[in-house]
């Protein structure tokens, strides 16, 4: 499978995320549609959203070690997750620059190329400037799109 349109699948996506500070939580959740492609031994995962900011492309690099979660548009980010590792990131806005840290505690992603859905799953502890901003906890499903 390349990036070639051919070999995209277009992708219902359900994004799910709760984050947990103290005794603060908050749920966000998103149902897009974007499309799922396998690119030189990596599988990717794009979509793009609207915000307060303005529209965002997202896209998420899947490898055996982890994931590469990629934003641009209004804002850019750059945020590396691997199972048990700790990485610096970048989250820039028309603002100004801030320097990120996750922590991430658990990682899985899978795709069944019979049935073509997939699910992603992260939890992680983000640190911004070097505070805590909480403890996220990322899932996301995909399917391929029924026409």
């Amino acid at each position: 499978m390349s990036n070639s349109p051919a070999d995209q699948i277009p992708v219902k996506i359900k994004v799910h995320t709760s984050i947990e500070n103290g005794e603060e939580k908050e749920t966000f959740e998103l149902t897009t549609f974007g499309r799922y492609y396998v690119k030189n031994a990596s599988a990717y995962l794009q979509y793009e959203e609207s915000t307060e900011e303005g529209p965002m492309k997202t896209t998420m690099k899947l490898t055996n070690d982890g994931i590469l979660l990629m934003r641009s548009g209004s804002i850019k980010m750059r945020m590396l997750l691997e199972e048990k590792k700790k990485h610096r990131g970048s989250y820039t806005t028309p603002f100004g620059e801030l320097q990120m840290i996750t922590d991430t505690k658990e990682l899985q992603h899978r795709w069944n190329s019979e049935s073509n859905q997939g699910t992603i799953e992260v939890l992680y502890v983000l640190s911004i400037q070097g505070s805590k901003a909480g403890t996220y906890k990322l899932q996301i499903v995909f399917e391929e799109e029924k026409r």
